[in-house]
């Protein structure tokens, strides 16, 4: 399938299943997708490789699979009003992005498979007995994992040595960003910087800490990966640039779309691998047998004309170890 035709599959709110798939003879298989995140190009692409991935392993869309998405609107009942209208099409799998879209689809999905895809720790936040064994009818992908708070501040640090002040973006209700932040804190410590959470909800909340925080001198963001952060990514972007401060992120399409620099997952990778499972699970595996993985590689990309416009040199040992660099 061309990821034109994919997107135009995926777009907009939930409709009524294909009448091309109802025509076709033999079972089709139902997946319903769950996105904790705007519908963007970053999104889209995610879900364009995992179409793809169950293309290649033999699922065609409208012919023997047929799958729908929602995607996020940054209100969390609509979300589990939608999470309630996929689960109640009895679908074979479910797939879910982000810890919030997980959280509102794990009480009400019965014995619906789900495969999850960047969840912060899993385990912790309840929604598997453990990595090796997730029991029940749960599993998937991990995301970062808690310590990478601090890592995420030593590249920040590294990137802007001149920063002593930072912000964090953090989601107050969501567990693995509050082990993220501890971990910036931890960190911080050691790196003799001043830190501050932004205990953030929506664009309003996120605008109002980043403007009060840039009222003094050598500050910067870090920006935890959680469902409001993702989906307000680009009103993130355009505050660190009004406010000539440098953020860090874990998604490399920020960067991509203005951000100073990443340390992150290829979320590509992430959703195909996602497909794998789901391709598993179609032909008959339990999730429960089916281990929660986590990441094993992390990629740096550095925007130097994001650099050149808040006035920032980038050291040149950082852009020698960056894996991409945007110019």
């Amino acid at each position: 399938m061309r990821r034109r035709e994919f997107i135009g599959l995926l777009g907009g709110a939930v409709a009524a299943w294909p009448l091309a798939a109802r025509a076709q003879q033999g079972p089709v298989r139902r997946v319903v997708v769950l996105m904790g995140a705007a519908e963007t190009a970053w999104s889209r692409g995610w879900l364009a490789a995992f179409s793809r991935r169950l293309d290649e392993l033999g699922w065609r869309e409208n012919r023997n699979l047929v799958t729908q998405v929602q995607w996020w609107n940054d209100q969390p009942e609509q979300m589990r009003a939608w999470a309630a209208e996929l689960i109640a099409r009895s679908p074979d799998v479910a797939v879910t992005f982000t810890n919030l879209a997980l959280e509102v689809t794990k009480p009400i999905a019965g014995s619906v498979p789900i495969v999850f895809v960047g969840v912060g720790d899993p385990v912790g936040s309840g929604f598997v007995a453990s990595l090796a064994h997730p029991g029940g009818n749960i599993t998937g992908f991990a995301s970062h994992e808690s310590s990478l708070g601090g890592k995420w501040l030593e590249v920040l640090k590294e990137t802007a040595p001149q920063i002593t002040r930072v912000l964090a973006i953090v989601h107050p209700e969501n567990p693995a960003a509050q082990a993220q932040w501890r971990s910036v804190e931890q960190a911080a410590q050691r790196l003799a910087i001043e830190t501050m959470a932004g205990n953030v909800h929506n664009a309003a909340e996120i605008e109002r800490v980043i403007t009060s925080f840039a009222q003094k001198p050598n500050g910067g963001l870090v920006v935890l990966p959680h469902a409001p952060s993702i989906f307000n990514a680009s009103a993130i972007i355009a505050l660190a640039h009004r406010y000539r401060m440098p953020d860090v992120h874990a998604l490399a399409e920020a960067v991509a779309a203005g951000g100073l620099v990443s340390y992150g997952l290829n979320w590509d990778d992430q959703f195909r691998r996602a497909a794998a499972y789901v391709d598993r699970i179609l032909k008959g595996t339990k999730p429960a047998d089916l281990p929660v993985e986590q990441p094993t590689k992390f990629e740096l990309v550095i925007n130097l004309k994001t650099a050149k416009t808040i006035g920032l040199e980038i050291p040149p040992p950082l852009l020698a170890r960056a894996d991409e660099v945007i110019e």
